[in-house]
């Protein structure tokens, strides 16, 4: 009996508590609403820490809900804007997770989903704003929820047109139905923005009469007439809708932005002096306490994009470089808060590509500066810009990988690339799935999941910055590069293709230069017909002068020469990513014979890499020689490529390892021996996609994908890509071409050799194999793959046709410049010494005989 009533005692008991916490929670979320400033939200934050520890119950799990989504608004509303999104995050999780739905009518789409979507719109974190707004529309739907539906397709269309997809915008805004006057008057709005940025006018206008708001009304009419150049009339608009302000209530987001418009609109009348005073109106009302006479104090400043075209426009009509480039720094400096709150390889690609034009910017300031002063101090600051808007997303994962290789049993670091590895795993789904046109629900179920990933890697971050500080990828250093090239005995030549401009940095291991070539259609047309004369065999040898005349102006144009080195190191950028440099002539010549022609890859052994970070970097690798070989043939079908065999066997007379040939070459086979060797070589088909379908490589029985690969974790000493079009891929302003070796860079590979171009050829297979054969002796890819090139053009058995630069150029060797083998050394002083001789003892032959 006894026992009986002390169940009963410890159920009851348990209950009152339950329902004493659930209360305490709504009462302290209650207490917060009715008086919301600091000190509340501080008392807030403190019982929410201890109510997290408590929950047991769904009712508790719920009341918490609402506490973490009210706090979320009112962060929101004060600017905190990374901290509001990850409390509306955790109430997102918390809830489905939960399954809170079973037990409420607690609207999660008005309450968390919809200013969730609008925060990430706002950091430009669009994968996210695209996958959340998504799931509710979805989740609308389902609930039958008309009003919600079209809220969602407003904030997706407003998510388009932020982006500049107008087309895409309208196409949305054409599903939705007004539930209301107010639904109606923000979708005619939002049409109305759209048709007149499609220049679209007369539509507009028609459109334009049906809205009740006059300040609408003439921001309409203002934004038509300045797409039509009638600046008077836009001004004259713009102040109609100014004088309305004060009679309606808008966001301070709003207003700032309103000002910014205003000042654009100074600056196209060129009143400069206006245009600052609005700038700084702007910056007030999203800064109240700074004082508008000195550069803001970045540590007031948080993750809200406005701030970054404030500055940039404040930067173009600074008549100070000084100030101009500290104006800009602090708009790299907000881009940098926004990047660190997405997670997803697609949404720092796209803020490192709005990035380009500022460090352009900047690159030019500092350049008319040096030719102003002749101060070498601007090569060094132009040079850090260029660096850090190139492969910023590489240079990251190579930097945690860089830690964790330090920490290697840390469970925080081992979390997060296992975490790192699923988002990877997760996008190559979702790509399968749209390409598949899988249902809505299976791409949301992605989708959702894809979310909880990049949530649990935000939750993840605070603390590994605990406890090895604030991650920050290792910034570029003119010293350790100069000492590096020094070891090398090298030059690098890194470029920075601009819109306006390219700029050119040379540095030696004890100098720096700086030109820059301006760049008009000429100059592009030039670059481009250069790069289409590899399109197919026949256009270089149909007419070999015009290909050695390109290709000797463009060596000019780039501005190559007087580089004394035997080394060089070229980082390429933007369309130069897609120029064989090694088949630039550096004389002129009448020469059809392609083994006497002038090429630079006769002048000059050539690595080329991404950054100068990464010829810098120290990554781990696996020192074995032995091989993982894939090589499918695809014997029987259209696009046999019959010579991948003798390449195989080739390659195994030289090399131990793993070959994988025909029926053994699949996908899950190379998923499963990748990580045990020093080498891997894949002979096979390549693509380097299209519009929708990403950048792959063939196996036998299936495709590996570019984002699968992104999900490894490799440490090849070398990658040999012995396929078609395998360094070209969608190319991204500072993050390269979109690529299956970009894809083999980020798994880890430090040092790789792959094509720019298609070609399945018997050449193909003969310069692998001259490849292999002096990676053997030299025991250097670097040098390995010069001498490939030089053996193959000296190799009297193959006809001159063959030797086109077409056959032997499209591999490019991305790397380190490892130093050949102490025997492959003494073989080239021997054959050198052979060479000397051979020369003394003719020049005695010709004196006796002119004697």
């Amino acid at each position: 009996m006894m026992k009986k009533l002390s169940w009963l005692l410890f159920f009851i008991t348990s209950v009152l508590l339950s329902q004493n916490l659930e209360e305490d929670i709504y009462v302290a979320t209650e207490t917060f609403i009715a008086n919301k400033n600091e000190t509340t939200l501080n008392t807030l934050l403190q019982k929410e820490h201890y109510f997290k520890t408590q929950l047991k119950t769904s009712d508790e799990q719920l009341a918490f809900v609402f506490l973490q989504c009210n706090k979320a608004y009112y962060l929101k509303e004060i600017g905190h804007l990374t901290q509001s999104i990850l409390s509306f995050e955790d109430a997102s999780k918390r809830f489905f997770n939960n399954n809170l739905a079973a037990i409420s009518d607690f609207d999660i789409i008005e309450s968390c989903l919809k200013p969730l979507g609008n925060l990430y719109i706002q950091i430009n974190d669009y994968t996210n704003a695209i996958s959340t707004i998504n799931n509710y529309i979805l989740l609308a739907k389902t609930q039958e929820n008309a009003k919600h539906q079209t809220s969602g397709y407003i904030n997706l269309a407003i998510l388009y047109q932020t982006i500049g997809k107008h087309k895409n915008a309208i196409d949305i805004l054409e599903q939705a139905n007004a539930n209301n006057n107010q639904q109606k008057q923000l979708l005619l709005q939002l049409k109305i923005k759209s048709l007149i940025e499609l220049n679209n006018f007369e539509k507009a206008f028609l459109l334009n009469n049906q809205l009740q708001s006059t300040f609408e009304k003439h921001k309409n009419n203002y934004a038509v007439a300045l797409k039509q150049n009638e600046v008077k009339l836009a001004i004259s608009e713009f102040q109609k809708a100014k004088t309305l302000i004060g009679n309606q209530t808008f966001s301070d987001r709003f207003l700032a932005k309103f000002y910014l418009e205003e000042a654009q609109l100074h600056i196209i009348n060129k009143n400069d002096t206006l245009a600052k005073a609005s700038l700084q109106q702007a910056l007030q009302i999203l800064l109240p306490n700074q004082n508008t006479n000195e550069l803001p104090d970045k540590n007031l400043l948080y993750a809200e994009n406005t701030f970054i075209d404030i500055f940039d426009v404040l930067a173009s009509i600074e008549t100070n470089r000084k100030t101009a480039l500290n104006y800009l720094d602090l708009s790299f400096y907000v881009s940098q808060l926004l990047q660190n709150n997405s997670t997803s390889q697609e949404n720092k690609i796209q803020h490192q590509a709005t990035d380009r034009l500022r460090s352009e910017t900047c690159i030019n300031l500092l350049y008319n500066q040096f030719k102003h002063s002749g101060n070498k101090n601007n090569i060094t600051k132009a040079l850090h810009y260029a660096e850090n808007n190139k492969s910023g997303v590489l240079k990251t994962i190579a930097s945690k990988k860089l830690r964790l290789q330090q920490f290697p049993n840390d469970t925080l670091l081992i979390k997060e690339f296992k975490l790192l590895a699923e988002q990877e795993r997760l996008t190559s789904q979702l790509i399968h799935a749209e390409i598949n046109n899988d249902d809505t629900k299976k791409l949301n179920k992605i989708s959702t999941a894809l979310n909880t990933v990049s949530i649990d890697l935000k939750r993840l971050q605070p603390e590994i910055n605990k406890k090895y500080g604030r991650f920050e990828t290792n910034p570029f250093s003119l010293e350790k590069l100069q000492k590096q090239l020094n070891i090398d005995k090298a030059t690098c030549l890194e470029f920075f293709f601009g819109r306006e401009a390219i700029f050119i940095f040379k540095i030696t291991e004890n100098d720096t230069s700086f030109d820059k070539i301006e760049l008009n259609e000429a100059v592009s047309n030039q670059i481009k017909n250069f790069i289409h004369l590899f399109d197919n065999a026949s256009i270089i040898n149909n007419n070999i002068a015009n290909f050695t005349s390109q290709a000797y102006n463009l060596f000019n144009l780039l501005k190559i020469d007087a580089i004394e080195s035997k080394n060089l190191i070229i980082i390429p950028d933007g369309l130069l990513n897609f120029v064989p440099f090694e088949a630039l002539l550096h004389q002129e010549t009448n020469t059809t014979q392609y083994q006497n022609v002038p090429f630079l890859v006769k002048q000059h052994n050539i690595a080329y890499n991404s950054s100068a970070a990464f010829y810098t970097q120290q990554l781990q690798t696996k020192n074995n020689t032995n091989i993982l070989g894939i090589f499918p043939v695809f014997e029987g079908k259209k696009q046999e490529l019959g010579y991948s065999k003798d390449e195989a066997e080739y390659i195994k007379r030289i090399f131990t390892g793993e070959f994988l040939l025909k029926q053994e070459a699949t996908k899950q086979k190379f998923l499963k021996y990748a990580n045990n060797f020093g080498i891997i070589h894949l002979s096979t088909h390549a693509s380097s996609g299209d519009f929708s379908l990403p950048a792959n490589i063939s196996f036998i029985n299936d495709t590996l994908y570019l984002n699968e690969l992104y999900a490894l974790n490799l440490k090849p000493n070398l990658v040999v890509l012995s396929a078609c079009e395998t360094g070209i891929g969608k190319l991204y302003k500072g993050a390269g071409a979109m690529s299956m070796a970009r894809g083999f860079q980020y798994a880890g590979a430090e040092n790789l050799l792959f094509s720019l171009w298609q070609i399945n050829d018997l050449s193909t297979s003969k310069i692998m194999q001259l490849f292999y054969e002096n990676l053997e002796i030299s025991k250097s890819a670097f040098h390995a793959n010069h001498s490939s090139k030089i053996g193959y053009l000296n190799n009297k058995n193959i006809a001159n046709f063959k030797k086109s630069p077409y056959y032997w150029s499209a591999f490019v060797y991305y790397g380190k410049l490892t130093k050949p083998s102490k025997n492959y050394t003494t073989i080239y002083i021997v054959f050198g010494s052979i060479i000397i001789l051979f020369v003394v003892f003719l020049r005695r032959k010709l004196k006796r005989h002119a004697s």
